[in-house]
């Protein structure tokens, strides 16, 4: 009884409680601190990776399909937004810092995590959120003005001096061959980019004998090309060549907004003057440029569109000096053409399945303001030639620049645009 009576070493029982309640504590705070610290990790993981996926998104020219993007791939990094209890939320800040230009996507990636310590003490400690922020830029768009739809064998070829000018926009080749593209003679390229949808195409085995591609950029592997084509005009009775012997023409529509179907159409035969009015021009036969008289072929065509229907064909002649300029568009002098709808920007249309070669021959300098399509056909410009495209650019089957000919283009929306470089983490 003198035993159990005796208070000596209660207090060390106290202290050893004490110490122990003290202990567990540091221990649970240290598993939520710890736990805190790896969902954190797990959200920066996450916020970078939906970054790059979304800026991956933008530059491949999908806008609108970031916000889908992140959130599936926040979910693949344990980040769900689709949870009922604690969803994870993706938000898309404006980036900051020295990655705040619109060539950058930041991603937030936040979502609360249940504490299993710090709750017992207070409930606004139950929950904590993580949130993380990641920035990816470096993704960067080039526009393409000339698209090249043949799929095999070499469907761009330039030789002899000849000059494909396409300063600030890109060339895309279809062609799978390891041939696709080939420069030779003194030949030079200046564009953008080239994407090249062969893996297999190389610089080395295909530019030689001084050719060269200068600054631009090559990417092989890249995504094949294609063009938003208009439809094809309506049109009734087509009449027979007027313009085929000497004399002073005038030819088309009497009405800008009207349409004239020949069978086929001779522009400055026998040293002929002629004048195109605005308008819709189809053709279901040739449409030849000759060299005309005192070195013009027509004394203008300002808002024209020429639609080659059926097997229809062009031919541009040595010594022709065209003046065509497509509807709503930069004419030579100063000033824009006649508006002509669905038109507008489209100089030449050869139907989709023509595939009639269009011949640009030796010698003939032409100012043509619009695009030129023509996607099942071969194009050749040879010997001297020049061709300058001020305003849209081109769509073949293939290309042939030979002998000093000058192609000048630029870009064209209805071709789209290529992504030179990966998208990556910045910040």
């Amino acid at each position: 009884m003198r035993l159990l009576k005796h208070e000596d070493g209660q207090s060390v029982v106290i202290v050893a409680l004490f110490l122990a309640f003290v202990g567990i504590g540091f221990i649970g705070f240290a598993l939520d601190t710890g736990n805190l610290m790896r969902e954190k990790r797990m959200a920066q993981s996450a916020a970078d990776a939906a970054a790059v996926a979304a800026a991956e998104e933008v530059y491949s020219g999908h806008s609108g399909n970031e916000q889908t993007v992140a959130k599936a791939v926040a979910k693949l990094n344990g980040f769900d937004t689709t949870l009922a209890k604690n969803p994870a939320t993706v938000t898309f800040p404006t980036p900051t810092g020295n990655f705040s230009g619109s060539g950058n996507i930041a991603v937030t990636v936040s979502k609360p995590i249940q504490t299993f310590f710090m709750g017992a003490f207070s409930s606004k400690f139950a929950t904590q959120i993580v949130s993380a922020t990641g920035t990816a830029g470096g993704g960067q768009l080039s526009q393409t003005c000339v698209c090249l739809d043949g799929t095999s064998g070499q469907t761009l070829s330039l030789g002899n001096g000849a000059t494909l000018d396409a300063t600030g926009c890109g060339v895309i080749d279809n062609s799978t061959s390891n041939i696709a593209a080939g420069l030779t003679g003194g030949a030079t390229l200046n564009a953008a980019s080239m994407g090249m949808v062969s893996t297999s195409w190389t610089a080395g085995s295909n530019v030689s004998n001084g050719a060269s591609t200068g600054t631009t950029t090559i990417v092989t592997g890249a995504p094949s090309c294609s063009a938003t084509l208009p439809p094809a005009p309506t049109y009734s009775t087509c009449v027979a060549d007027p313009g085929g012997s000497y004399g002073t023409f005038t030819f088309g529509p009497s009405m800008s907004s009207g349409t004239t179907c020949y069978q086929n159409l001779t522009v400055g035969a026998n040293g002929s003057t002629c004048t195109l009015n605005p308008g819709i021009y189809v053709i279901t036969g040739t449409l030849h440029f000759e060299s005309g008289a005192n070195g013009h072929s027509n004394l203008g065509g300002n808002g024209v569109f020429f639609y080659l229907a059926g097997n229809a064909n062009l031919v541009i002649d040595n010594g022709a000096n065209l003046n065509v300029v497509a509807g709503n568009s930069s004419e030579l002098g100063g000033g824009t053409s006649p508006d002509l709808g669905v038109y507008d920007g489209i100089a030449f249309y050869q139907a989709s399945g023509d595939g009639s070669a269009l011949s640009i021959q030796g010698g003939s300098t032409s100012y043509i303001s619009g695009a030129l399509y023509a996607p099942s056909a071969a194009i050749t410009l040879a010997n001297g030639s020049s061709m300058t495209y001020p305003v849209g650019g081109i769509v073949a089957s293939s290309l042939n620049l030979q002998g000093g000919g000058l192609l000048k283009v630029t870009n064209d929306t209805a071709m789209g645009s290529m992504t030179l470089g990966n998208a990556k983490l910045v910040q």
